[in-house]
């Protein structure tokens, strides 16, 4: 599972932005103090930091001085929105710079990004008693192998990966058919429907109102 560490000394803040990732299925760690947040990068591996600037024991360009080496991408977030502070930022090899206060979905799209630009993703998801494995292009359901279409595989992975987030009918369209979705299309309204069945999904992969489909795991 892909580990992200968030940095940022307003506990609010930090309980926000983990409740939201790890619903998109990331593993997060919290710390509200710079110095902490040096020790806990020592020790153990994240595939990804959000850094705050204003912290105690060491400031946010402090300690991305002390990650560069290391080659963690790095997305600051942060109430400093002066251009100067921006520039100081993305020339220290921040990737990413995110202004208080954000949407948590902007978040979660710029974090999709970032892992994008640096070619890391999980190599299974699991949600329930269901694992896609993503190496081998292959499903299962209580260890048993799960045959699916290309789109369902597609569609499927979208909604792992995206796990109690309302997904738009336009992006999962548009990422797993690569076309402009068309309102009167059934499409993929059918998918879901065969993906549903298929996987006893009935209860969990849900109908969102004038929105889309999310799947709902605890």
């Amino acid at each position: 599972m892909i580990k992200i560490l968030i940095v940022d000394d307003e506990r609010t803040i930090c309980d926000l932005i983990d409740i939201n990732l790890s619903a998109a299925g990331y593993d997060c760690k919290t710390v509200q103090d710079g110095l902490q947040a040096i020790d806990l990068i020592e020790r153990e591996h994240f595939d990804l930091i959000l850094l705050d600037i204003m912290l105690p024991g060491a400031d946010g360009y402090d300690i991305m001085e002390y990650i560069k080496p290391l080659k963690i991408p790095v997305i600051f977030i942060t109430a400093k929105d002066a251009v100067k502070d921006r520039v100081k930022g993305l020339r220290l090899g921040a990737e990413d710079y995110l202004v208080k206060p954000f949407e948590v979905v902007e978040l979660v799209a710029r974090v999709e990004v970032v892992l994008r630009r640096y070619n890391i993703a999980d190599k299974k998801l699991t949600a329930g008693d269901v694992t896609v494995d993503m190496e081998a292009h292959k499903v299962t359901k209580a260890g048993e192998l799960v045959s699916l279409t290309n789109k369902e595989y597609g569609l499927l992975v979208l909604f792992m990966q995206n796990k109690n987030v309302a997904l738009f009918k336009e992006r999962l369209y548009e990422k797993v058919w690569g076309d402009e979705y068309l309102p009167d299309s059934r499409t993929l309204e059918l998918h879901v429907q065969r993906l549903r069945k298929k996987l006893n999904w009935e209860e969990n992969l849900v109908a969102v109102y004038k929105v889309g489909y999310r799947l709902e795991v605890d």
